[in-house]
């Protein structure tokens, strides 16, 4: 694909956000795209985001358990950027229309006090760097089609990373604890729809452990001169698989001791 190519798949992106019609595969479109191609398309989509006015509050990864990375062929996790409008409060309601196919998953959320920028960095930099860890609930869309209609081909992980990982939104439970308050391989999720349990998982189940996560992420971004600043949310990834939520969903993610988190779809 052509730097060309790469700003309009960005632009057809936006559009759809905007509009709430889904555009179709863009690996359809371009068989040819890799990985390098994707990400080239999500740089250009946060850049024309930055244009419009919008702020990074943070990063999420995605792909980290191994069940999702062997449905898509892949070896490693994937991230994408959280802006600042993508912040829903605990217990809020999403309005009807805000996304086109929402769905959640439950995850551990870091909030940093210090920057991560490079690529020797180490677990233990990660917790020291760490302000406090949250539950929360990742907020997911597609504004690419989930299948072509015409030749039944799926999404690959270059479509989804192409659409910022799809990434829509974050909710952050109210409780906050010590990055070593618990072990965060041992902190699960018991997850609601409407009052009736729809997915259960440990920490575990994230790159083996959540901390590790939030490294891999450090050390990519390094490695593009990018870093972590204090005050961002890292999104360290699901260990469930995504909960549809349509009109009328109520979620709730029960985390035990370690805290909760809810969101509403009108």
């Amino acid at each position: 694909m052509t730097p060309e190519d790469h700003a309009n798949a960005a632009a057809r992106l936006l559009s759809a956000e905007e509009t709430g019609s889904q555009i179709s595969l863009l690996s359809l479109n371009h068989p040819e795209m890799g990985m390098d191609d994707a990400y080239a398309i999500q740089n250009a989509l946060y850049d024309a985001k930055i244009k419009a006015g919008r702020s990074v509050v943070g990063w999420k990864i995605g792909l980290t358990s191994k069940a999702m990375q062997y449905a898509l062929g892949i070896k490693t996790p994937d991230s994408g950027v959280l802006f600042d409008n993508m912040v829903f409060d605990h217990g809020a309601t999403v309005t009807k229309g805000r996304f086109i196919q929402p769905r959640i998953e439950a995850e551990i959320a870091f909030v940093m006090k210090s920057p991560l920028g490079a690529t020797n960095l180490t677990r233990d930099d990660v917790v020291a760097a760490t302000d406090f860890v949250a539950p929360s609930i990742e907020i997911l869309d597609t504004r690419i089609e989930r299948v072509d209609t015409a030749t039944g081909k799926t999404r690959s992980v270059y479509d989804t990373i192409s659409d910022n990982a799809a990434n829509a939104g974050v909710v952050l439970g109210p409780q906050r604890h010590a990055v070593d308050d618990f072990d965060l391989r041992w902190v699960g999720a018991i997850t609601s729809r409407n009052g009736e349990v729809e997915e259960t998982g440990l920490g575990a189940g994230v790159l083996n452990d959540p901390v590790e996560s939030v490294l891999w992420l450090a050390q990519r971004m390094a490695q593009y001169g990018q870093t972590i600043e204090p005050g961002q949310i890292i999104l360290s990834g699901s260990f469930i698989r995504p909960i549809e939520c349509p009109s009328g969903a109520e979620i709730s993610a029960d985390f035990g001791t370690f805290g909760n988190v809810d969101i509403s779809f009108s």
